[in-house]
């Protein structure tokens, strides 16, 4: 379907490449809110609960500019597709592309065309599972607040 072998590596080295520093820079991020953020506001719960929040947010913002980097650096490799609503692919583009595809809100005034589509589908596995586990973080961290 894609002759551009090159191009299609490039797409799956810079799929992998986002996925892996996505599932890493979350990871960190809730082993270190956990440890220590809000840890040192065991006394204030609602500080707590809004700290949690916030930081769950704040993660998964940078991942969303995370694969929206990867979308607009993959946008200036000849043969790795194109996105139709935004051409040519700017960073803020690229960014609500991936925020789009993250959230699984899906496409509608932008869509990925060609070997892109592939960082845009794992973008979205990658962003349910992220948000179902700072979903399963956040009960965890709350429930033994309401246990107290």
């Amino acid at each position: 379907m894609y002759g551009d072998w090159l191009a299609n590596v490039a797409v799956v080295l810079a799929t992998v490449g986002a996925v892996v520093a996505c599932v890493l820079l979350h990871y960190e991020g809730l082993v270190w809110m956990s440890r220590s953020l809000l840890r040192r506001h065991e006394a204030n719960p609602r500080r707590k609960v809004l700290l949690g929040v916030l930081g769950v947010l704040m993660l998964h913002v940078a991942e969303l500019w995370l694969f929206g980097a990867t979308f607009w650096g993959l946008g200036r490799v000849a043969g790795t597709g194109h996105v139709v609503g935004a051409d040519p692919l700017g960073l803020l583009d690229a960014v609500y592309m991936a925020t789009m595809s993250y959230t699984t809100v899906g496409f509608g005034d932008v869509v990925p065309v060609g070997a892109i589509r592939l960082l845009a589908g794992t973008c979205a596995l990658t962003g349910f599972v992220m948000i179902t586990w700072s979903a399963s973080f956040l009960f965890l961290e709350m429930e033994r607040f309401w246990r107290r």
